[in-house]
């Protein structure tokens, strides 16, 4: 299995246009999985509390579903966490967790969703998860030495320090960096690719990695 898809309840503004042709199997979160089983998709599971969609919708996604887990809306764990632990007990063969609609909208989801990869739980998940809207495309790291390869449409590279960090270098971007360490999170955007790859490694910590562009003027 070398993809798994997880649609959250985000806004749909915000969702690639294309979203419906990826191939891989589809996991719906709350409202995701009612637009999942709405775009004629059968999601492999759908989870939630389901407290954004009513009782006939909810039947739709239980008809359609392959699986459905119902939880109930006072827990510990977020509807997205909950996804990404499932995937860890029950995709074990995943190579990419892709995940759409958890940016825009409401700031306290988007930073959830975001934090949720800091998880201790979610540390060998952590570099198969890529978080994609339709200006952003967000991947993450533990300590190494890492690749990025430019993907089609985006002009820009950001590097968002999660966590303190010790001995980055940004080899061969538009602006590099050498060996700069810091104890608290730092966000270094508007960077670019020279060419298709770009090469960076750090000691210690955590990085996001944001490849992001412009949406036409209207």
């Amino acid at each position: 299995m070398a993809r798994v898809n997880i649609l959250i309840g985000g806004p749909t503004d915000q969702i690639p246009v294309d979203w419906e042709t990826v191939t891989g199997i589809w996991i719906g979160v709350d409202r995701g999985s009612l637009r999942l089983v709405k775009a004629g998709i059968s999601p492999a599971l759908s989870l939630g509390d389901f407290d954004s969609i009513d009782e006939e919708d909810f039947q739709l996604v239980q008809e359609h579903s392959q699986k459905v887990l119902r939880v109930n809306e006072h827990k510990d764990d977020t509807d997205t966490e909950l996804a990404l632990k499932l995937v860890q007990e029950e995709f074990l063969d995943a190579e990419e967790v892709v995940v759409y609609g958890a940016t825009g909208g409401r700031m306290d989801h988007l930073l959830s969703n975001i934090f949720a990869v800091l998880q201790p739980r979610f540390k060998d998940l952590i570099e198969k998860i890529t978080l994609i809207d339709r200006q952003n495309l967000i991947t993450f790291y533990h300590a190494g030495n890492h690749v990025i390869r430019k993907q089609m449409g985006y002009k820009y590279l950001g590097f968002v320090l999660l966590t303190g960090v010790t001995d980055l270098n940004l080899i061969d971007e538009k602006y590099t960096l050498d060996n700069y360490s810091c104890t608290y999170p730092r966000a270094f955007g508007s960077n670019e690719f020279i060419g298709n790859e770009a090469h960076f490694n750090f000691a210690s910590g955590i990085v996001a990695a944001i490849q992001s562009r412009d949406l036409p003027k209207v």
